[in-house]
């Protein structure tokens, strides 16, 4: 294991969270997930149909899950009785019907985030079939219901099959459509052995035929997982909203007593207060917004996450997200593109520019890899070579590029003139011209070894004609990092997160392209235990650590980082290990879950600042309104100059039911995340949300009064 520090940026830039598109083995980080419900964050469609939902989530055994809004459906009991009992009484059934209105708004918000899940899920239910599998029973087949599976059982799925349940191929290579699972259209291959074996259930089979064996029990598939999780049943209080809760349980106590112990102070100054003012004073007092949009921020938080394609198995998982410190960063296909692409040719002393280009083209006509078709895109883009194509080379002689051989070439006559050309890793070729009596010039090596150090693979090109064997340059090939990475690496920097790159290539090559990708550090040369070594000692400092995986090799590591993001086309060690899934495969994606684990906690805490906030107006509102008669000097206190007693109190009750609505909108889509510091975060939360929480009720709460004094009779 070697490591090292990569050197920073020099120009950052700001850039987007969001992933690039990925256009191989799956979709782009942005479209919607299977399900996706449509509307807008208050489609009358959506809200009607969560309002039932709301009702019965008046069940007291319910209500208890939320302290707040327990004590709040406590007092619109207690006020309905004593509004039965005097229904003449209209300040009460007014403040009776706002109390209720309080606790079914409260219940809507939780139950339209819990129905968009329920959406999803509605539509991965129709994909789920009752499939007949073809288990292997010694040497023979037999056909039996796929809910009759066992973990373990062989199972063959040919073209047209619908696979059965979760697995492994353990035999066979095909084509799977996994649309019902990602919304990809375009099918995938899945081969037994490596990294790409695992299948899913209720994804179907294009081509050829496999066997698979079976690692779930029937109920617990992928897509019932799936099920539950979108729906929202799955999950689970993390740590920090029950901290939360227990901090709103507390001030709801403390406020109790304090309501409570304010009667006989009321009574001795000839100011008793109904029981009816006593409830909705408490109700105002209490942080009820928040209450009210917790749970609704929660589910809201999984539901964007799944509405990219990721599933997290918590709630704790996003909650952590939040609070990454590193991240561990595979460099193929994460950092860079994953393909070594040609980006320059260099020309021995006393050959051309063209001479090569000609060459280095000719020789990787008959390279299909991405690396030779790279070279000939150079040298006709770069270097204006004249465009050859295999077809149009009579009497050709082609050298197919393998492994054994590691050259690709063509032997041809042109102008009745013999040539052959050859390009390939540094060892074949100087070996191929030094078998036809050619030398390898000192400046060859001298370039390839230059290439070499920096990081980048060295090919060397080579021709023989009637001047005999000769080396005429290098093609430096280099793995090419994905455009905006050093912007977005810069960005992740100046959220306090370290970016860290794990690669199997040597130090040369990883300081190279951890420096050209602006990381902060690299882990060169890794294997499955320096990963493992590598998160514990970051663990060990107090930082929480994140990284993604596919293989079963990563399985350890991403069972011990704080967040494990494994891919869907991993293997099923590597899924079981993750506290997240990425249904797209797309490595990059994890710097989007990290944005959406630190929204998820920003909309928490900018929405318990304004609600703690809100309280203060409250109190101005309804204190001077109980006790002005007692003691006229609280009138100053008056500072909205509402109109009467029972319109003061009415009008905060009304508002503070009416917010919880306004702020529906804000929990389910999140506080916008901009990278800063926590400090500055902090400064500005308490501006824009403390600020706002204590403004906006004088102004709500007045313009409600005056429509209020408007009605006869009230006024």
């Amino acid at each position: 294991m070697i490591t090292g520090t990569a050197k920073k940026p020099e120009e950052p830039g700001p850039v987007s969270l969001a992933a690039p598109a990925r256009t191989s083995d799956g979709p782009a980080a942005r479209r919607p997930a299977p399900g996706r419900a449509g509307g807008g964050l208050f489609d009358p469609g959506q809200l009607i149909g969560s309002f039932p939902a709301a009702l019965r989530k008046l069940d007291p055994r319910v209500m208890v899950g939320s302290p707040v809004m327990f004590v709040v459906l406590i007092g619109s009991v207690v006020t309905t009785v004593l509004a039965l009992l005097d229904p003449t009484d209209w300040f009460g059934w007014a403040i009776t019907s706002w109390l209720w209105l309080t606790t079914v708004f409260a219940n809507l918000a939780e139950a339209v985030a819990e129905g968009r899940g329920k959406a999803q899920a509605d539509t991965l239910r129709r994909t789920r079939t009752d499939t007949v599998a073809r288990r292997i029973i010694g040497t023979h087949e037999e056909r039996v219901p796929g809910t009759e599976l066992r973990v373990g059982d062989l199972v063959v799925c040919e073209a047209g099959d619908t696979v059965p349940g979760d697995g492994d191929v353990v035999e066979g290579v095909a084509s799977v459509d996994e649309s019902a699972i990602t919304g990809e259209s375009a099918p995938v291959i899945r081969e037994s052995g490596g990294d790409r074996s695992a299948v899913t259930g209720g994804t179907k089979v294009l081509s050829d035929r496999v066997v698979v064996r079976i690692t779930t029990k029937p109920g617990e598939t992928f897509i019932d997982r799936m099920i539950s999780l979108v729906e929202g049943a799955a999950r689970q209080k993390t740590p920090n909203e029950i901290a939360l809760n227990i901090l709103l349980a507390s001030l709801t106590v403390v406020f109790l007593l304090a309501v409570v112990t304010l009667q006989p102070f009321a009574t001795y100054a000839g100011a008793r207060q109904s029981t009816t003012v006593l409830a909705a004073l408490l109700v105002c007092l209490i942080p009820t917004t928040i209450g009210a949009l917790l749970s609704a921020i929660g589910i809201a938080g999984m539901d964007r996450l799944v509405r990219r394609n990721v599933l997290a198995v918590s709630g704790r998982a996003v909650e952590a997200a939040g609070d990454v410190s590193t991240l561990l960063l595979d460099k193929t296909g994460t950092i860079t593109l994953g393909n070594r692409r040609a980006a320059e040719l260099v020309p021995v002393e006393g050959v051309t520019q063209a001479e090569l280009a000609d060459a280095a083209q000719l020789s990787s006509l008959a390279d299909e890899t991405p690396e030779g078709r790279s070279v000939v895109v150079l040298a006709q883009e770069r270097y204006g070579s004249e465009v050859r194509r295999r077809g149009e080379l009579t009497g050709a002689a082609w050298v197919e590029f393998t492994a054994q051989t590691r050259m690709s070439g063509v032997d041809l006559v042109e102008d009745g003139a013999r040539r052959a050309v050859r390009k390939g890793a540094a060892g074949s070729v100087v070996a191929w011209v030094e078998e036809r009596g050619g030398s390898v010039a000192p400046d060859a090596r001298e370039r390839a070894d230059r290439i070499a150090r920096a990081g980048g693979t060295p090919l060397l090109v080579a021709l023989q004609d009637a001047d005999g064997a000769r080396v005429l340059g290098v093609v430096h090939l280099k793995d090419v990092v994905k455009d905006g990475m050093r912007e977005r690496f810069e960005e992740l920097r100046r959220m306090g997160i370290r970016t860290v790159m794990v690669t199997g290539d040597n130090p040369l090559t990883a300081r190279a392209v951890a420096e050209e990708a602006g990381v902060d550090d690299f882990l060169a040369e890794a294997t499955p235990e320096d990963k493992m070594a590598l998160i514990k000692r970051e663990q060990a400092g107090g930082r929480l650590v994140a990284m993604t995986g596919d293989g079963t090799n990563d399985a350890p590591a991403l069972a011990q980082a704080d967040v494990g993001v494994a891919m869907n086309t991993g293997t099923s060690a590597a899924k079981e290990a993750g506290n997240m899934m990425d249904l797209d495969s797309d490595p990059t994606k994890l710097i989007e879950i990290v944005g959406i684990g630190k929204q998820l906690l920003i909309t928490r805490g900018a929405l318990t600042t304004f609600s703690i906030a809100n309280d203060v107006a409250k109190y101005f509102a309804i204190i001077p309104a109980m006790f002005a008669a007692a003691y006229p000097g609280l009138d100053r206190l008056n500072l909205m100059r509402l109109a009467s007693a029972e319109s003061a109190i009415l009008s905060a009750v009304v508002f503070n039911a009416l917010i919880i609505v306004a702020l529906v909108p804000l929990a389910l889509k999140g506080v916008r995340y901009r990278p800063m510091g926590a400090d500055r975060m902090l400064r500005r939360n308490l501006a824009l949300y403390g600020l706002g929480g204590l403004v906006t009720p004088f102004a709500g709460i007045k313009l409600i009064d005056l429509l209020i004094s408007l009605i006869p009779g009230i006024g």
